[in-house]
């Protein structure tokens, strides 16, 4: 069974909300990218700088199962308006915490574009 959390305006939490920051997509996309990179654990599995679209996995082993994580970058291309959500899909693994991955990459890019 998959669990599975994504970024929303819904969520309780900063983290748990899409990233909305005043600067170039571009720009927002290389450092989405280079602080998933920089992640313990994650690889990468595709890079579309076209889409704004980057995808990673994360095996956490029997317990923490195997995580597929999407980051998406979206804005305008005339106005440095960007927005990032991520979403997380978790297969197997009893202790499997996709909110977690989740809020864990969102506070880090947080605090590097912000």
């Amino acid at each position: 069974m998959a669990k599975s959390f994504e970024t929303s305006d819904a969520g309780t939490s900063e983290f748990q909300r899409p990233l909305r920051v005043a600067t170039r997509r571009e720009y927002i996309f290389a450092a989405a990218k280079e602080m998933a990179d920089d992640m313990q654990g994650w690889q990468l599995v595709s890079s579309d700088e076209d889409g704004l679209l980057i995808v990673y996995s994360k095996d956490s082993g029997a317990l923490g199962g195997k995580s597929r994580i999407t980051i998406t970058v979206e804005g305008s291309t005339e106005v440095p308006s960007t927005t990032v959500n991520t979403k997380c899909v978790t297969e197997g693994g009893l202790l499997a915490r996709p909110k977690a991955t989740v809020e864990g990459y969102m506070k880090l890019l947080f605090r590097r574009v912000c």
